[in-house]
């Protein structure tokens, strides 16, 4: 081999080494980044107790025969919910019950809940991971930060938690979901450490960036700046949607064939992360009709309590009045980047003929959003963060993207990516950007 060949291949391994060195260096000098899902966006497990009454049959003890030794068995997300006489019995277990005298929520008697893998990604990806082709769920998010640096365990976690639940106002008791904020504090906090003290990129999707946001709120100043670097939303529903109010008076399958929505109605009612997601009056013009009868009657934003009670829900008015109506926008003294789809057919009028809600609207009049959550809910904070001081924020948004397709567009998870590269590379924003993309 003569001397021009030699360092031919000198220079070759040198620079190869090089780029290895720098690839190295990077993976180990990202913020760690926690991912928080949606609603529905993990899995959960029941067990049945001794005071377990079935409703039928179908519904024993036996169902379903695939258990763990200590009786635990995938509650969400279990395929067989799509058959009639299960998803009556998915109903019975999934439900959660108002109780007036504590001021809180339970899970139905003789069901027991539990989240599992918190603190891993394993729960994020899919829904069923027997089904994974079918239940994805987080997976392209992941695959995609992991060309990135990221690796599970490491610099890359999970934040599953019992969706059913909600926050509640100040003053008013909220057990499963301030154990989910106090673990969540203590996820971020442990993240941190085990990656050189540096602080957290919070990851979120859809009622996701509602936790988080709360999770900072309540949080000192002094811990937001030691532990975040950056609150990062995708879809988040700041101000609720048109959708839920469908959902409460006649139920939603969210397109799943062979479901009956009123099958799932009482379910989704019980929720009290539903209750959370209506819209707000902070938010929603409160003279705009939402809901038209034949009748004349209509609901505003500023209706809820009354729309509640006249769909024959009138248990879900105390609860919204005390535990929701009061929930806030505050700013979390922290950047944020809001990430969010337009331009999708969204629910923005039900319209309801003379049989009022018995059936389902005549019409549905559409507006701009992601398909599920309505423009004016998923850029709330412009209005609510525009003036506040030691605020910055910036507004991405990705024309054609649905709710649920900004975890896999490739599109969207380009720019996601590309703002957790740009966080880890130090690039600052502006106290209000807005970027469009089509």
């Amino acid at each position: 081999m003569n001397n021009f060949h030699f360092n031919i291949l000198l220079y070759t391994k040198m620079a190869i080494l090089s780029m290895l060195a720098m690839a190295s260096s990077s993976a180990a000098n990202v913020h760690p980044v926690i991912l928080i899902p949606g609603s529905g966006g993990n899995q959960l497990e029941a067990r049945l107790t001794s005071e377990y009454k079935s409703s039928s049959l179908l519904c024993n003890k036996w169902y379903p025969l695939k258990k763990d030794p200590d009786g635990w068995f995938r509650l969400w997300f279990d395929p067989t919910v799509i058959f009639g006489p299960f998803t009556k019995c998915f109903n019975q277990r999934m439900m959660i019950y108002y109780d007036p005298d504590e001021d809180d929520y339970h899970n139905a008697p003789g069901v027991e809940t539990r989240v599992p893998h918190f603190g891993s990604i394993e729960s994020l990806l899919y829904l069923n991971p027997t089904l994974k082709g079918l239940t994805s769920y987080m997976e392209p998010l992941v695959r995609s930060l992991e060309k990135v640096g990221y690796v599970s365990g490491n610099n890359l976690f999970g934040a599953p938690y019992d969706f059913r639940y909600a926050l509640a106002a100040e003053g008013h008791p909220s057990k499963v979901a301030s154990k989910y904020l106090s673990d969540l504090k203590t996820l971020i906090e442990s993240a941190s450490a085990s990656n050189g003290a540096r602080p957290v990129i919070l990851l979120t999707h859809s009622l996701g960036g509602l936790f988080a946001l709360h999770v900072l709120n309540r949080s000192p100043i002094s811990w937001r700046q030691k532990y975040i670097k950056r609150l990062v939303t995708l879809a988040a529903p700041w101000g609720g949607t048109v959708g839920e109010m469908l959902t409460y008076a006649n139920g939603n399958s969210f397109g799943v064939p062979l479901v009956d929505p009123l099958l799932v109605r009482e379910e989704q009612r019980s929720a009290a992360s539903n209750l959370w997601l209506m819209p707000s009056p902070r938010v929603f013009n409160e003279s705009k009709p939402l809901v038209v009868m034949a009748n004349g009657t209509h609901y505003t934003s500023s209706d809820i309590a009354g729309f509640l009670g006249d769909i024959g829900f009138p248990e879900g008015v105390g609860p919204y009045e005390a535990r929701v109506l009061p929930l806030g926008l505050r700013a979390p003294r922290v950047p944020v980047t809001c990430v969010v789809g337009s331009g999708v057919k969204t629910p923005e009028k039900l319209i309801y003929g003379g049989s009022g809600f018995a059936e389902r609207p005549v019409e549905i009049v559409y507006g701009d959003g992601d398909g599920t959550v309505n423009m004016i809910s998923l850029l709330a904070v412009e209005t609510e963060w525009g003036g506040c001081k030691n605020q910055s924020f910036e507004v991405i948004k990705i024309d054609g993207v649905s709710h649920t397709d900004i975890l896999k567009d490739e599109t969207a998870l380009g720019k996601i990516v590309g703002v957790v590269s740009s966080v880890n590379s130090g690039i600052s924003m502006t106290s209000l950007v807005v970027r469009t993309f089509s």
